[in-house]
Parts: C-alpha cells; sequence; structure tokens
C-alpha cells in the first residue's frame, strides 16, 4: 500500500487532498487489524503531509517548508519515484488553490519515473486541457473540469481544497465565472485558509473594479484588511 493509499484511499478514485479525518481512521484501522504492520514511514509521512498541506493554507511558511522536507525525506527513504512525485503534487495543488501559478519543478524532475495518474494530475494543475483517457485517470469530482466540459461543477464543499483547487485551475485557464470566484472565497474563508482567501478576494476585488462597481470593490478590500496578519509594532 502506498503512502497515498493510507493518506487518499483507492488513488486516484479519491483526491489527493481528501478529508484528514479519515487518514486518521485509516491509519487507526490498521494499526488494529490482524494485517501486516503499516511500516512506520508511511504514518510519518502522513503526519507530515498533513502538516505541510495545512500550514501552507494558513500562511505558515516555516512550519509548511519543514513539514513538507520531513514528508519528502519519509518517502525518498523507499527510493520509489512515483510516491516522492505524488508529495510534490501535493504540494503544488496547494499552490494553485491559492493562485501561485509557478512551474511543478519538483514534479518534474520526477516526471520520467512517474505512473500516468501523477502525470495527468500534473498537467491538470498546470491547467491543461486533458482527454477523456486522462482525466479519468484523476478523482472523479475533478474529471469533468480537467476535461474542459463547459457545465463542469466544482467539487463538492465536503472536499474544500478540492474545491478551491479546481477552481484555481479554472482562474488558470481564465474560465473562472464570478459565481466559481465567489465559491471559492467563502470555501476558503470558511475553512480560516488565509493564503487562498487573500488571493480569492483580490480576484474578487479586481472583478468588481472592471464592472465599476467601486463600492463593492471597497468592501472587499476591507475584507482583505481584515484577513491580513497582524504586524509586530516596532521596537525602539
Amino acid at each position: 500500500m502506498t503512502p497515498f493509499a493510507v493518506y487518499k484511499p483507492k488513488w486516484p478514485s479519491a483526491p489527493v487532498h481528501q478529508a484528514l479525518t479519515a487518514i486518521v481512521s485509516i491509519v487507526m484501522l490498521a494499526g488494529c487489524s490482524s494485517g501486516p504492520k503499516v511500516p512506520d514511514w508511511k504514518i510519518n509521512a502522513i503526519g507530515h503531509i498533513e502538516r505541510f498541506t495545512e500550514a501552507y493554507l494558513k500562511g505558515d511558511h516555516r512550519v509548511e517548508a519543514r513539514e513538507f522536507e520531513l514528508a519528502r525525506a519519509e518517502t525518498a527513504r523507499t527510493g520509489k519515484p512515483d510516491q516522492v512525485a505524488r508529495i510534490e503534487l501535493n504540494r503544488c495543488a496547494t499552490r494553485v488553490a491559492s493562485l501561485v501559478f509557478e512551474p511543478c519543478t519538483g514534479f518534474e524532475q520526477l516526471r520520467a519515473d512517474a505512473g500516468d495518474a501523477e502525470r495527468a494530475y500534473a498537467d491538470y494543475l498546470d491547467g491543461r486541457i486533458l482527454t477523456a483517457a486522462q482525466a479519468a485517470l484523476l478523482p472523479e469530482h475533478h474529471r469533468a473540469v480537467a476535461a474542459g466540459a463547459a457545465s463542469a461543477a466544482l467539487p463538492p464543499a465536503d472536499d474544500p481544497l478540492g474545491r478551491l483547487i479546481a477552481a484555481g485551475v479554472l482562474l488558470r485557464r481564465t474560465q473562472a465565472s464570478p459565481a466559481v470566484v465567489e465559491q471559492a472565497v467563502e470555501t476558503a474563508s470558511h475553512q480560516g485558509w488565509r493564503r487562498p482567501l487573500l488571493a480569492w478576494l483580490g480576484v474578487q476585488a479586481r472583478l468588481a473594479e472592471q464592472r465599476g462597481d467601486a463600492a463593492e470593490a471597497a468592501r472587499v478590500r476591507r475584507r482583505m484588511d481584515l484577513v491580513q496578519p497582524l504586524t509586530s509594532p516596532a521596537t525602539p
């Protein structure tokens, strides 16, 4: 069983970023069962993945960097490029959710040895429209968006990170409607995820400005000011 099979059962039919509460249950059941013991590296990697994902979304770069390196180190001990590739993809997915559109360099260094599902997911994060065969390798809730379906819905509310990732992919393609932006804002707000919330509020403010709604743009920017972390006063 791969680390991502523990983190997200039945890859690729469940999202890379599926509910973290399920992870704990899976690990506990594995530990209590009479079957083979789950290797420590898998359990350790799960915890580090959870922490670096949450830290990035909350805006804590220091914790995110440390936990990412630990997650990568745990999977690298297996010598399996596909496992490390999934760690890199998980990190890049948080960037797309937060509208940081940059090359997924860590994954690209491993692309040649990654599987078809990993390569398809990387292309999806990059904003490319996938073929039907490629889209079928992705989590079910992402397939319509991945294939470029005009009426594709975002993943459901019980997969908040998946919803933000899909919205980010649409924005990267310049296909995100105001309704998609609103859904992304409310999803990030509900989770208390500062980094994606600020990014999506910025999009919302620009849309208001473009349609000449100065009052709405000002309201959204006041909300952004509220979300910004407080800075400590300078020491005399």
